[in-house]
């Protein structure tokens, strides 16, 4: 029978490595993991495109809550902060599903339009889908356009039964204004393109200010994690 332990002793997560980010090679602790998921979830909520996918923080604490839910069982009974413990699994179980749930109800809506950059984006390495959500696009993708042809396109004219994926396609308002911190200083960033009526404009970031600005700018920005959406 295993032994029972101090439950902050078992469940302080603050004492666990968890990741290895890409070309770096000091580990993340959990919560370093949690807070970057964090951003990535707020993110992907206030930007009105789908941004690339973060599958590792997700299996990271995916795996974090199963090693918590393990060693919870280890927890002197009776002990009250395990509730306290079991609310923070909750509140990484919400953060988790509710951002999969923002990226999906964009890929519903953007579905053509997701398929094509991830094509672009497939062999980099910051891929737009996971394999799931790939495969999920791909198939819903099929299943709308089988419902159109079933009841729309096959019952008209052969001139007018052939969809334009490139004239029909639904894309995202890269234009629409979000609320942003920056992490990073960065300058002369194009803000406005030239046009007849006046040049273009360059505007510097400096880290900890905040802007309400348009997401086109700043979109790159945003995916490097030199500024977050807020």
């Amino acid at each position: 029978m295993a032994n029972e332990h101090d439950v902050d002793d078992i469940l302080n997560i603050t004492e666990e490595p968890s990741m290895n980010e890409e070309d770096e090679e000091e580990a993340m602790t959990a919560p370093e993991v949690l807070q970057k998921l964090e951003e990535a979830w707020l993110n992907e909520k206030f930007a009105p495109d789908l941004l690339p996918v973060k599958s590792n923080l997700i299996e990271c604490m995916l795996a974090q809550i199963d090693a918590m839910e393990n060693n919870i069982t280890l927890a002197k009974k009776g002990d009250f902060r395990i509730s306290v413990h079991r609310m923070e699994i909750d509140r990484i179980r919400y953060v988790v599903s509710s951002y999969l749930r923002q990226r999906i109800a964009k890929i519903e809506s953007f579905t053509s339009h997701v398929l094509q950059e991830e094509i672009k984006r497939r062999d980099t390495d910051s891929p737009l889908l996971s394999d799931a959500e790939l495969e999920f696009a791909k198939g819903y993708h099929n299943d709308v356009m089988n419902h159109l042809r079933n009841t729309a396109l096959n019952q008209m004219p052969s001139n007018t039964s052939v969809m334009n994926l490139q004239e029909t396609t639904v894309l995202p308002n890269m234009d629409s204004y979000v609320f942003l911190k920056v992490n990073e200083t960065t300058e002369n960033v194009l803000v406005e393109e030239e046009t007849t009526d006046a040049g273009e404009e360059m505007m510097d970031f400096q880290k900890g200010d905040q802007h309400l600005i348009r997401f086109k700018p700043v979109a790159a920005l945003v995916e490097s994690g030199a500024m977050s959406l807020i």
